[in-house]
């Protein structure tokens, strides 16, 4: 499949949006919208997509269209999300760490031991909370349509299993280009390694780094355990990913087909949901029967302490302090 450049992606979308105002003026009742994902089409987050496609279709006997351009055709999520904002993508999925900068409140999602399990998780997106979240989005240009899973992330390394953060001393463990991460694995006692994804293979079996955290699919489809034959499901940080439309886009529709759609996306969730927790399942029990060492029992509440100092750091505002007391809160 063929990646585009920057300047290829502009040059594709300014000729898909000329395409969609030609078949407007030939049939105005039609609606032509374009959504991105970087993952391929049997992914979670692409089929949740497709359901939220096939609904829309359904219950408007085809006036209104979505078409899909899954595998990263129209760049990765840094591109995607800027051409959203100005209308040439009309909906992206998107990981939530390009919006901490612009939504400072997205980036409490990243803090970790935030959320006590993936239930609590669900509970806070599906409610009040998650809807404040979604529509803090809209005047930095988008429309926060759905919240999808992205999975709890866990320790795993080549040295020994981890039960305390004491069993991370030392250790180099990679992580994600992101400012909390570093703080978590210095607080944890480990020396963090900022890396893209494709070099943690090769870094694990050359002993550039010691360590990785992720969750059970990318560490199983990544073949990390190869190499790294310690998982330990610290489940430390659980981080949903946004499921986002074009503001601009948005307010060229009626009332109806704004709640259409949105209703369309709130259902795919569900759907995607359901397909995430049979993907997770799935990776656990190959791991499983790859005879990696798993460590399920560990009592989290001394890496929860080890947090306090990166909490203090991270929520000297007011209104982030409260949002994570809230947050915790809910039952």
């Amino acid at each position: 499949m063929r990646i585009f450049n920057r300047p290829e992606i502009y040059s594709l979308l300014t000729g898909l949006c000329l395409s969609g105002l030609s078949v407007s003026a030939m049939a105005e009742d039609t609606i032509n919208l374009r959504a991105a994902d970087i993952h391929d089409a049997d992914y979670p987050t692409v089929r949740g997509m497709a359901s939220m496609a096939e609904q829309l279709s359904e219950e408007t006997n085809g006036r209104i269209n979505l078409k899909i351009y899954s595998g990263g055709q129209l760049g990765d999520e840094k591109d995607t999300l800027e051409i959203a904002i100005f209308g040439g993508i009309d909906i992206t999925r998107t990981s939530l760490a390009p919006l901490n900068s612009i939504v400072p409140e997205t980036g409490v999602f990243s803090l970790p031991f935030l959320f006590r399990s993936t239930e609590h998780m669900r509970k806070v997106l599906d409610g009040p909370i998650g809807d404040e979240i979604l529509a803090s989005l809209e005047p930095h240009g988008l429309i926060g349509l759905a919240f999808y899973d992205a999975g709890a992330r866990s320790m795993y390394n080549t040295k020994h299993p981890i039960h305390t953060p004491a069993d991370m001393e030392g250790m180099k463990i990679r992580v994600m280009n992101s400012n909390i991460f570093v703080d978590m694995i210095a607080a944890l006692g480990g020396n963090a390694t900022p890396m893209g994804f494709g070099q943690v293979y090769e870094s694990l079996a050359l002993g550039t780094i010691d360590g990785a955290e992720n969750n059970w699919p990318s560490f199983e489809y990544s073949r990390h355990f190869e190499v790294a034959p310690f998982y330990s499901v610290t489940q430390h940080v659980m981080v949903p990913e946004g499921l986002v439309m074009s503001r601009y886009r948005w307010e060229q529709l009626s009332d109806e087909d704004q709640q259409l759609i949105r209703k369309a996306a709130k259902d795919s969730v569900p759907v995607m949901r359901r397909l995430w927790d049979a993907r997770v399942e799935a990776s656990r029990e190959a791991i499983i029967a790859a005879g990696v060492n798993i460590v399920d029992d560990i009592d989290k509440q001394p890496f929860i302490d080890a947090m306090a100092p990166l909490y203090e750091e991270y929520l000297q505002d007011p209104a982030l302090r409260n949002l994570v007391e809230r947050i915790r809160a809910v039952q």
